[in-house]
């Protein structure tokens, strides 16, 4: 015999069920009219994206502030191509592709309905010459490669380093290299040659076929007693062996046959 207590529990149970099943029908219901919704709004988006990728077709490419990469260089690096669609093309996607190039430091990219893009580029200047292992390069002021050389380019100091094998000898060959090229030293010589090729104390530079003895650091200063003692060394006629500055205050300068202080 059942009491009132176990009929009301028993009851409270079944009730239970219904209400799980209710619930969980319900959320397939609603996870089926929002499938559904998505894939009324999709198809019309993708039917909408394929008409306007028709629109608007790209007809003129102008590229402006290019001076050592060609026009032909610049689609090839951007990846853009005659009759895509001025809507679905992509300004970012397009600056993204043109600075993976070394030579281009800035881009500014506008489209111009209904035809035509305009691409500024903004490239890097070549800060000196960089010869290793045989190879000479052309660099930037943050010692990134440009393109390799094959012929002279005059007027811009030259780097004899490792920048792989010893970052830091290199660093501070640009950081001298910096101080002759805003002093135009590279462009009143023959040849400015930066030599760092052993320890950063060892740093050295060829003027005009003298070997200074630079060192770390200080530059502008050394530079500056360098040229101080220069005229002095013309007027006496003195066959230079090399010109050492890494002394504090002072310059020894060592003829072939002897040293003068």
């Amino acid at each position: 015999m059942k009491t009132p207590g176990s009929r009301k529990k028993g009851r409270s149970s079944h009730g239970s069920k219904r209400s799980w099943k209710n619930l969980f029908g319900s959320r397939i219901v609603f996870f089926g009219v929002l499938f559904l919704l998505m894939g009324a709004s999709i198809v019309p988006g993708l039917r909408l994206y394929r008409l306007s990728a028709g629109l608007f077709p790209v007809r003129e490419i102008v590229f402006q502030g290019n001076m050592h990469l060609s026009e032909n260089e610049l689609r090839t690096i951007a990846g853009i191509s005659r009759n895509e669609s001025l809507l679905t093309l992509s300004a970012k996607g397009l600056s993204t592709n043109l600075l993976q190039s070394p030579w281009i430091r800035d881009v500014s990219i506008r489209k111009e309905f209904p035809h035509r893009v305009l691409i500024r580029v903004a490239e890097t200047s070549p800060f000196a010459i960089l010869e290793t292992k045989g190879r000479t390069f052309l660099i930037d002021e943050r010692g990134r490669m440009l393109e390799e050389m094959k012929g002279a380019v005059p007027f811009l100091p030259i780097i004899n380093a490792d920048p792989f094998r010893n970052r830091e000898n290199f660093m501070e060959a640009l950081n001298l290299a910096k101080v002759i090229k805003d002093r135009k030293i590279a462009t009143e010589r023959n040849r400015v040659e930066v030599i760092a090729d052993k320890g950063p104390e060892n740093i050295s530079m060829v003027l005009d076929n003298v070997v200074v003895k630079v060192g770390h650091g200080d530059y502008e200063q050394k530079l500056n007693r360098l040229f101080a003692l220069e005229d002095e060394i013309k007027k006496r006629a003195i066959t230079v062996d090399y010109v050492d500055l890494r002394f504090a205050n002072r310059v020894v300068v060592k003829p072939i046959s002897e040293v003068v202080r």
